[in-house]
């Protein structure tokens, strides 16, 4: 098969499969937390332009290029051969969890957008609730792969 190519690169893939899902993980925890603190701002003052540069950034320069190497080197582990059990229920459920970590990313992405327009439409307590999203979903992805309970 011609990704058997890929068998002595494995544990090199999930090494920086691994640290880009972490970059990750770390941006879509702090980017709600922002929005939480951007919410307290007066809409025009010196702190929301300041909070706008850092959503930008964060999610332009940290979150979207660590997502986009999380897939490409997530997807190089599917691809490598006996690295994943297409018939067990861990692999749907993380794949379905996983699918709700890109949908939240979107909506991340936004909600930042409507920032930077100074069009916001939710509470700060719509996003400490959207905050621990991320951590629920990273919570059943982890112990889908780890734990494998079905």
């Amino acid at each position: 098969m011609v990704f058997e190519i890929l068998l002595p690169w494995m544990r090199w893939i999930l090494a920086f499969h691994v640290m880009s899902v972490m970059a990750w993980m770390a941006g879509m925890f702090y980017l709600p937390r922002l929005f939480v603190y951007h919410c307290q701002v007066q809409i025009g003052s010196e702190e929301s332009a300041r909070f706008k540069i850092m959503e930008r950034r964060l999610l332009r320069a940290i979150i979207n290029p660590a997502m986009i190497a999380s897939l490409v080197f997530g997807v190089l582990l599917v691809l490598t051969p006996g690295g994943v059990d297409w018939h067990a229920g861990w692999w749907h459920c993380k794949m379905t969890a996983l699918v709700f970590m890109f949908l939240f990313h979107g909506f991340c992405a936004r909600w930042r957008k409507d920032f930077e327009r100074d069009q916001n439409r939710h509470s700060e307590r719509y996003y400490r609730i959207a905050n621990e999203v991320p951590t629920v979903l990273m919570m059943i992805i982890v112990i889908m792969v780890i734990v494998r309970p079905f």
